[in-house]
């Protein structure tokens, strides 16, 4: 039998994971890590406990699970993108790195936007200037700080800085370079325009792979610590969405999945690239050699839940604990016994700002059409129905665009929710399913080192290999069609309610 590696790079902890070559996983392990918030609004953390991380990790599921290290063929990493990452002459960590939820960079993105122009930016990098990408952080710490500007030598992604310390080599791939906003997206390659007008040089650069194209091997030190064999070869890997889309199966045109963690997602796969000229949605290279993916954000998505759970269902709270269960169940057995459209009130998930589809940081969650007849549990419905509209929302964009979703795929907390799940699939008119594997990113990045250390012949392949369906739900046409009723008053709070949050966020 042979075994691959997942790496999997988060904000708060990194996750290691073995797998057997048909995905079943044999160790697991985990480390976590601090954030540092300087500052409001910024946020930072240091690369080198993303590098102890992974290499304590590693270590510990190979000695848990007992298997040999020359039959660990290869090693995936994901991880969170958008992250800068420093490096000298030495190849020193210089500052520590902005990572992608930092705010600092409003003004450098409207630098980024004055110099290429909005339109012509979005048609390089498929994406306007925000404040979550690199080149907005690189132009930061050159404004604010020259001297640590001046000793860079390499700019590296967070994932590719753990590439570097476990192989030598400075290497990325194109899923998380889209992220960085000096990618020739269409081109998958570095945007000669967009450097020279930024005033960045090339060679602090690391050089362009796919996905699963092989990076390099095992540095020997490396293997000394780890247990891992010198000739376990490293593949690209992916950023985190990237890598969950293969670890769900979404490789193919007509597939997508939607995700509510803390924030939402809808990322649809796409054979030829498209490009939303608005920059409602992102669109960057996939894990996928050749192909591309079209990604709608909702900000607020299981937070909205949690926020409403921790401030208003105490009582849940303290029965879960009580019973050993969960407050989310509970919850559950609250909305499935409310009617749809939750007795007319409605629920806009708003509370960090919103990204798609309007780019405003500045409007907020409002309960809409809210009487005296109304009861804790319709506004728990009506949250869960709220967050689901937003991301109907990000799907009615990809249907604008031309891409048309057959089937959706369903992870991340809110994936586990049968009541949420069907929401979903009255409200976007189809099939919603989950897959048995629960280790999205690790089991991606994996996929794709097996596909580069030749033990699958491609991604599509080893997901049809590996990838098992768990569960489905069909959309009811006739909630489908009260839903679209809802959604109809849903979609114009917004546009009543722009210049009111506008003057709201002036207010001291």
């Amino acid at each position: 039998m042979r075994y691959l590696i997942g790496i999997d790079l988060g904000t708060s902890a990194t996750k290691t994971v073995l797998f057997d070559e048909d995905g079943a996983i044999m160790a697991s392990a985990s480390q976590e890590y601090p954030l540092y918030q300087p500052q409001n609004g910024w946020a930072e953390q240091n690369p080198r406990d993303w590098a102890n991380a992974a290499l304590e990790t590693i270590a510990k599921v190979i000695r848990e699970s007992g298997v040999a290290a020359e039959d660990i063929k290869g090693l995936g990493i994901s991880g969170q993108m958008h992250g800068l990452v420093m490096l000298d002459e030495k190849n020193e960590v210089i500052r520590p790195s902005i990572i992608w939820c930092d705010q600092r960079t409003a003004a450098e993105c409207e630098e980024i936007t004055q110099k290429i122009g909005r339109e012509r930016l979005i048609e390089i990098t498929a994406n306007p200037a925000l404040t979550g990408f690199t080149a907005s952080k690189i132009l930061w710490v050159r404004n604010h700080e020259p001297e640590n500007y001046k000793r860079c030598r390499h700019i590296l992604l967070p994932k590719d800085y753990v590439r570097f310390v476990l192989t030598g080599e400075f290497a990325t791939e194109v899923s998380d370079a889209s992220g960085m906003q000096l990618l020739d997206v269409p081109n998958r390659r570095w945007s000669d325009e967009v450097l020279e007008k930024l005033g960045i040089d090339k060679s602090m650069l690391a050089k362009i792979y796919e996905s699963v194209e092989v990076t390099g091997t095992i540095l020997p030190e490396v293997a000394e610590k780890t247990g891992l064999s010198e000739k376990t070869i490293v593949v690209g890997g992916a950023g985190d969405n990237a890598a969950a889309a293969v670890g769900t199966g979404i490789v193919r045109e007509g597939r997508a999945f939607t995700t509510i963690g803390t924030s939402g997602v809808v990322f649809a796969h796409s054979d030829k690239v498209t490009i939303d000229p608005k920059g409602r949605v992102h669109t960057f290279c996939c894990a996928v050699p050749g192909a591309w993916h079209v990604m709608g954000v909702t900000q607020g998505a299981g937070l909205s839940l949690k926020w409403f759970r921790d401030n208003f269902c105490e009582d849940y709270i303290r029965k879960a604990e009580e019973e050993g269960k969960d407050a989310y169940d509970y919850i559950n057995e609250d909305v499935a016994q409310t009617p749809l459209g939750c007795n007319k009130l409605l629920y806009l998930p708003y509370l960090m700002g919103e990204r798609t589809p309007h780019l405003d940081p500045d409007c907020r969650g409002v309960f809409f059409g809210l009487s005296a007849i109304h009861t804790r549990k319709d506004m728990l419905r009506a949250v869960m129905e709220g967050v689901s509209y937003s991301l109907k929302d990000c799907n009615d964009i990809l249907k604008e665009m031309g891409i048309q979703v057959e089937e959706m795929m369903a992870c991340g907390g809110g994936g586990k929710s049968p009541i949420w799940r069907q929401m979903l699939a009255d409200m976007y008119g189809c099939k919603v399913k989950t897959v048995t594997a629960k280790e999205g990113p690790a089991l991606g990045v994996a996929i794709l080192a097996g596909v580069g250390a030749g033990i699958y012949e491609s991604v599509e392949a080893a997901c049809d290999k590996v990838l098992r369906i768990d569960k489905e739900c069909e959309p009811v046409g006739k909630n489908t069609e009260t839903y679209e009723k809802y959604h109809k008053v849903f979609k114009n709070l917004y546009p009543s309610l722009k210049e009111q949050y506008k003057e709201l966020a002036t207010l001291s």
